[in-house]
């Protein structure tokens, strides 16, 4: 049977330990409670490889809890598809997203953007990379890749922060709450008007092809898309913003694999398949099963919501040698794969709802890590300075404080 969360001796990923370290709780779940029922959240929690893995690979597993996580605030998204629909939508969508779309039209933009960001601090020495590079470059980059104007880049970034906040509000604070659903109105009241344009007087932009993609007669409606554009600012945005983070607070807390990077520009991928594997970003993602299906520790009833551990799964000593040592040269990570619905990471999902962002965000991260380290070669952390990860539902360095020559 399931542990319940009223057990004095379970773990609580609510709790202010958790908070602080989660890797030391994942390995408590993983060997003493890999089914877990906790009260407070509605939850059942796996912390598994293998576990995680068939949640997220099963048929018997839906996304139907996105109905009530995310649709408050997107509006119905891809995510929450099945089947045909979910085929086709996917296939609308995700041409857009890779291939010669992103080499030829969007990857200039992530150059452009990413050089702007670092010419905002590359003479001055000294920056948080957080806030004047991290969490400004994928924001800006959907903006433009939506071919929406530069100037609300800003408004852009405040409803971004918002639909984060709701979806991170494991606490369900009424404030966040009420926040996050006004911006679903704000932003609804901004795009609709857009979308009717572009339909009408197509553009060489993302938000064009959104448009007039069509496979079969099928086209994505206005509210489809409105949708889908919300999902990009909150999970492109966010997985992007924190993996470029963890991937340089990794690399400047190894020095050697740093060096190597420096050395061989290629070397990114691997890090950054290291950073999903060592520090995900998405620490946690949710299924709900339509049958009863048995996990390690017991048996999941059917339509109960299913907390799957992803910062668990991808340091599973089962899976991974030294799963606690950061290495982008280890051999048991699949890199051939690692940005497919195939890897061997839990990062971006597996089966047929893994992330379709994530060339995109593989993109994003190989050029403005590449820009970022041809213009400050010498990048360090500013002295005194440790990185402290923040966050349950999502993880990184809030702040990331380094020094370097001044270019």
């Amino acid at each position: 049977m399931p542990v319940a969360s009223n057990d004095l001796t379970a773990p609580d990923i609510l709790s202010t330990d958790f908070a602080l370290d989660p890797y030391s709780v994942y390995e408590t779940l993983r060997s003493g409670y890999p089914l877990m029922w906790h009260e407070a959240m509605g939850s059942y929690i796996i912390s598994r490889y293998a576990d995680v893995e068939r949640a997220m690979k099963d048929p018997a597993f839906s996304n139907r809890n996105y109905d009530w996580q995310l649709e408050p605030v997107h509006g119905r998204t891809i995510l929450q598809m099945d089947g045909r629909e979910h085929a086709t939508k996917r296939a609308l969508i995700s041409p857009a997203l890779r291939g010669r779309d992103l080499a030829e039209k969007f990857t200039p933009i992530i150059e452009r953007n990413s050089r702007e960001l670092i010419d905002g601090f590359a003479s001055e020495g000294r920056t948080d990379l957080v806030a004047s590079f991290a969490n400004r470059l994928p924001i800006s980059v959907i903006v433009d890749m939506l071919g929406l104007p530069r100037d609300d880049h800003e408004r852009f970034h405040q409803w971004y922060s918002s639909i984060v906040a709701f979806i991170s509000n494991l606490t369900q604070d009424p404030a966040v709450a009420e926040a996050g659903l006004r911006t679903k109105e704000e932003l609804t009241a901004y795009l609709m008007p857009i979308i009717e344009a572009r339909r009408a007087a197509p553009r060489d932009d993302l938000l064009s092809t959104l448009c007039t993609a069509e496979i079969d007669g099928v086209r994505m409606t206005n509210e489809e898309i409105k949708s889908f554009v919300s999902l990009l600012l909150a999970a492109a945005g966010e997985t992007t913003d924190k993996a470029i983070t963890c991937l340089v607070r990794n690399l400047l807390d190894n020095p050697d694999q740093l060096a190597a990077v420096r050395a061989d520009r290629t070397l990114i991928d691997r890090a950054l398949a290291e950073t999903l594997r060592y520090s995900p970003v998405v620490q946690m993602v949710m299924r709900q099963p339509d049958a009863d299906v048995e996990l390690s520790g017991g048996v999941i009833p059917a339509g109960s919501t299913v907390t799957c551990l992803i910062g668990a799964a991808n340091r599973d000593p089962d899976r991974f040698a030294e799963p606690d040592v950061f290495d982008l040269f280890r051999t048991d990570l699949d890199l051939k794969r690692a940005f497919t619905a195939g890897a061997n990471h839990t990062a971006f999902a597996l089966g047929r709802h893994f992330c379709v962002g994530a060339q995109l965000a593989r993109a994003e991260v190989a050029v403005g890590i590449g820009l970022l380290l041809d213009a400050v070669p010498d990048l360090r952390l500013a002295p005194g300075f440790t990185p402290v990860d923040a966050g349950v539902f999502t993880r990184a360095p809030e702040r990331l404080l380094v020094e370097f020559t001044p270019a």
